[in-house]
């Protein structure tokens, strides 16, 4: 990759904590310009100790990361240059209002004074906060703060964007904001590398993702690819008259292997997925069987992180909040 380009590069990333606890376990990455690259995984997984990493904010014990071809460890400076990061704990001031942190980020980012108040006002509407930007930011909504620390990551136009769980404990109209931004970054050819326990956040927004487990990747693709690996969609049909089970079972065994079905159900695996549908149908009116339901069942992400882990990621949010995810790092200016 040239010097200047804005991908990411890892190899055998390791990072240990005092106490023998090894956080991210030989990880390798490559994230592609202008891909948005979802990194998913439950708490103490080793998600925010990877970008502490990746935005030089934590030093790596093993391997090397290399980000718009600059290695995080001994070019740091200018890797702080190239990106913008928006982490989970952003340090606004409450006595600030949003244009005043505009305008200190700005200056801090060496913007000439001609421009800085034309930037600051730039992404301010873009972010959609024009109308509270002279409201001091300790009367800001959690989904505001968001949007105002998204609008200083970009201030000096970074070439890749870090995000740490970006819409953790937003309302979903504030979380749709924000992956509209975040869609309309990567159009730009921004490269976004973030962070989330949320399956759909990771399915909606990601050209690919990274499960992260234990400090290991255990799988990694587009969300297409990884759901396609879990296995073909199947569809099950219940009766309309219980005692029809057996004929139902029949005709749809002629489809495919059974899968796993509600108690008076029937279900089968189907090769082609969805284009099987219209012939089950057509075959089980052929039969004279009725049906109270028939549905298609599709593989999910967090089919895919079950059968990757050994659990679901519902609930991850609350669990494992002690687990040495984030370890202290050392405040780096730019």
């Amino acid at each position: 990759m040239g010097e200047h380009g804005n991908g990411i590069e890892v190899e055998g990333l390791i990072r240990d904590f005092k106490g023998g606890v090894r956080a991210v376990d030989g990880i390798d990455l490559r994230v592609a310009p202008g891909e948005i690259y979802g990194f998913l995984g439950p708490n103490g997984a080793g998600k925010s100790t990877t970008l502490l990493i990746l935005t030089t904010l934590l030093p790596p014990t093993a391997g090397s990361a290399r980000v718009a071809g600059l290695d995080v460890v001994s070019r740091g400076a200018e890797v702080r240059r190239a990106i913008g990061a928006s982490l989970q704990e952003s340090a606004l001031d409450p006595f600030l209002t949003g244009r005043e942190h505009m305008r200190l980020q700005s200056s801090l980012h060496g913007l000439a004074k001609t421009e800085r108040a034309a930037r600051g006002q730039e992404l301010l509407d873009r972010v959609g906060l024009s109308d509270a930007a002279d409201r001091k930011v300790g009367g800001y909504s959690g989904g505001m703060k968001r949007r105002l620390d998204l609008a200083l990551a970009l201030v000096h136009r970074p070439r890749l964007l870090f995000l740490d769980e970006p819409t953790t404990g937003l309302d979903p109209q504030s979380r749709a904001a924000l992956w509209d931004e975040v869609r309309r970054l990567a159009d730009d050819g921004v490269t976004v590398f973030l962070t989330t326990q949320y399956l759909e956040e990771a399915d909606v927004l990601a050209n690919r993702v990274g499960i992260i487990d234990r400090g290991k990747i255990v799988a990694e693709g587009t969300p297409a690819e990884l759901k396609a690996g879990i296995g073909r969609p199947s569809v099950e049909a219940i009766p309309h008259d219980p005692s029809d089970r057996e004929r139902l079972a029949t005709v749809l065994h002629r489809f495919g292997e059974e899968a796993a079905a509600s108690s008076n159900g029937v279900a089968v695996r189907l090769p082609e997925g969805a284009a099987d549908l219209a012939e089950v149908v057509r075959a089980l009116d052929a039969e004279g069987l009725r049906v109270a339901d028939l549905r298609l069942h599709s593989p999910t992400l967090d089919d895919v992180f079950l059968a990757k882990t050994g659990r679901s990621l519902e609930g991850a949010a609350d669990s494992a909040e002690d687990e040495h995810e984030d370890a202290p790092a050392e405040p780096v200016s730019a």
